[in-house]
């Protein structure tokens, strides 16, 4: 990307997550940026489990965005479709750009991401959620790799003596490419506090309540295991936000709905648009790293 003293590119960037949050600002000397985001303040995804077991603690989680640029704005709407040099917004506004960047990220269950689009209506959730766990004596963890785990410490440190049981259909702690001393060390630190491990056979039916909802419940593994408790938590189902595409950017989805990228980060095909972070189809090992090095090129 190039600029000249008289003439700066518009950017339109779709997402207020981390990586559009990073491309925005470093974007925002250089470029008439407009940052996009129906939500009214950043969330830190990776205190927010924190946030659940400490209510003092949830409100710092959320940063506001209108003190974000400095020369840019943002705009409070949804993107309900995205083609090359147009954003259309839920209002029916368009905005138009020389470079569109998508920075939409993806979806996870709730507590480690939440789905509200004001401060006050995710603490809410947080509090009524925290309320019911501290309720709950039995708590079952679906899903052990990392919000799984790092839940189970959260909630055994919290509240020492619950009874907290981390299930996941595969064979392993901690699934995917790890070292096998870390899973070691894991499991240890989780049997020092006291959390189950159930590990190797999925669930033969989803629990019958809602997940956070405080009411006494048993599901059995496929196995044959029995397991009791007073509420569930999911903590797997990473879903990338890539539903708004419109037109040839909509081919540009694989199976999974991430986007297909070059080294650039130019989504494939349209080289005045870029993808950044969860949306696109990297490996999530590279996708901060990748995104960190491509802005500081251009």
């Amino acid at each position: 990307m190039t600029t000249s003293p008289t003439s700066r590119p518009s950017v339109v960037v779709v997402g207020g997550g981390y990586g559009g949050v990073s491309t925005a600002k470093a974007l925002d000397d250089i470029a008439d940026v407009v940052l996009v985001e129906p939500k009214e303040a950043f969330q830190h995804n990776v205190a927010a489990l924190r946030a659940l077991v400490d209510l003092e603690f949830a409100p710092t989680t959320f940063l506001p965005y209108d003190r974000l640029l400095t020369h840019g704005r943002v705009v409070r709407e949804p993107a309900v479709s995205v083609a090359p040099g147009r954003v259309t917004l839920g209002s029916g506004a368009e905005l138009a750009a020389d470079y569109i960047v998508l920075a939409t990220g993806s979806r996870y269950p709730f507590p480690a991401k939440s789905d509200h689009l004001s401060v006050a209506e995710a603490l809410k959730a947080y509090r009524v959620a925290h309320e019911a766990l501290a309720a709950a004596d039995r708590v079952l963890l679906l899903g052990a790799g990392p919000v799984g785990i790092e839940l189970a410490g959260e909630i055994a440190s919290a509240w020492p003596g619950k009874r907290i049981t981390l299930l996941d259909a595969g064979p392993d702690l901690l699934p995917g490419d790890y070292d096998p001393a870390l899973r070691v060390e894991l499991a240890r630190q989780l049997a020092e506090r006291g959390v189950q491990l159930l590990l190797g056979s999925p669930l033969t039916a989803e629990p019958p309540t809602a997940p956070g909802e405080l009411a006494p419940i048993e599901v059995r593994t496929g196995d044959g295991r029995a397991v009791g408790a007073d509420l569930w938590l999911r903590c797997y189902g990473v879903v990338p936000i890539s539903d708004y595409l419109a037109g040839e950017l909509a081919s540009a989805r694989t199976p999974s709905g991430r986007l297909r990228v070059d080294g650039h980060l130019r989504v494939d095909g349209h080289p005045t648009v870029f993808a950044v972070g969860d949306v696109t189809g990297l490996p999530a090992s590279r996708r901060s790293q990748h995104t960190e090095s491509r802005l500081s090129a251009h």
